[in-house]
């Protein structure tokens, strides 16, 4: 299924490597929308309420792993 030219990357994409974080390098920054983004009130995006408890599973899941955190962001 995975061609032949992106076999020598299969192992990164296994179960286990994906559940770990990469390592902190020292170019990692936060980006500060503070400034520069305003939010606007409501739903960007109209989903189903599966959709809805689909997309919430996942953020938990990326959460829990450490992938993703909260925001400081209103």
């Amino acid at each position: 299924m995975v061609p032949k030219r992106f076999l020598k990357w299969k192992k990164v994409f296994g179960k286990v490597e994906s559940k770990r974080i990469p390592i902190r390098k020292i170019w990692d920054h936060a980006i500060d929308l503070k400034e520069t983004f305003k939010p606007q009130k409501g739903r960007i995006y109209l989903l189903s309420k599966i959709e809805r408890e689909e997309v919430q599973k996942f953020v938990e899941d990326q959460l829990r792993k450490g992938y993703i955190r909260l925001s400081k962001f209103p």
